[in-house]
Formats: structure tokens, sequence, C-alpha cells
């Protein structure tokens, strides 16, 4: 089988969660840019995205089927104890083209259990609202992602299919 295969990228995923996890564990320390990388796997699988060999801005990927030419940022959050708060997801590219902005959510084995995804007028907007050096950098936390953002897959239903939807923040 060839280096391509979309086989050979498959172990190497379930394997980069395994070390992911496993550095996790022995040292507290997320394993840098593994989850940005899961995270793009992921949501292409699962959203019917279509990955960028070249990143020509500020997207990683473009939208096929209900997506079609969106021009999508992907995030990734890994999630260890839900009850803390605060916890923030990477710096948006806010001076680039881009339309929407995915975040998937992972538990703590690297397992994609929630994607969200905000719009870019409503992803804007919020940071606008956001106050200090954070929000000027174009960082969110999760918690307010997901009340301007709509969950639109999960681990147990898949992806969702709702046409309409109301932001449940507002």
């Amino acid at each position: 089988m060839s280096a391509g295969a979309p086989y050979d990228v498959e172990r190497l995923i379930a394997e980069a969660r395994r070390l992911a996890a496993e550095y996790r564990r022995a040292t507290g320390r997320p394993l840098a840019g593994v989850s940005g990388e899961i995270a793009e796997h992921d949501a292409a699988r699962l959203l019917d995205l279509e990955l960028c060999s070249e990143r020509p801005g500020g997207w990683d990927a473009i939208g096929r089927g209900r997506r079609a030419g969106k021009r999508i940022q992907i995030k990734a959050r890994a999630i260890f104890d839900e009850r803390k708060s605060g916890q923030r997801i990477g710096q948006l590219k806010l001076d680039k083209e881009w339309d929407s902005v995915v975040l998937v959510l992972f538990d703590e084995n690297f397992e994609p259990f929630e994607i969200w995804e905000a719009e870019r007028p409503d992803v804007e907007e919020a940071v606008a609202a956001s106050r200090g050096a954070r929000a000027r950098r174009g960082a969110l936390s999760v918690a307010r992602f997901k009340r301007i953002g709509r969950l639109v897959w999960t681990r147990e239903e898949g992806e969702i299919e709702d046409e309409i939807w109301e932001h449940p923040g507002r």
C-alpha cells in the first residue's frame, strides 16, 4: 500500500490519538500540535470537508455537500475536566478570509465527542464584545463559542442536519 493511502492515514491518526492521550496522562500537558492535526482529519471525515493541501489564507478546508464552497477554519480542544471553566480555543484568523469555524471537542482519549460550527459574522461579533488581550488576539472560550455556534455533530447522533437553528445564547 502506498504512503498516501487512506488506510495508512487512519492508522497514523489512531496512533497519534494514543500517543497524545498517553503523553497527557504522563506529563499533565498536551502534546503540542497533535490535536489540531487530528481535528482536521476528523472534521474532514465527519463533515464532508476537503482539507487544503496548500493553506491559501485563513481556512483549513473547503466544504462539500451541504457546505459546498464554504471556507472553514478548524479548531480543536481536548476537554479533560468538564467542570473547569475558561477553556479557550486557539487564535482565530480574523484578518484572513474564511466563512465559518468548526470546533472539534475531544475526550481524554482524543476521540471527538462533539463538533460545533459558528459563522464568521457571529465570531467577529463575539470577539468584538470580548475584553482583554486574548480577545484582541481573536481567542474565545469554548463556552462562548458554543453560545454563538450550533452543534453539527455528536458521537451518538452523527451529523446533525437541522437547516433552521436559532442561537441559544441570544
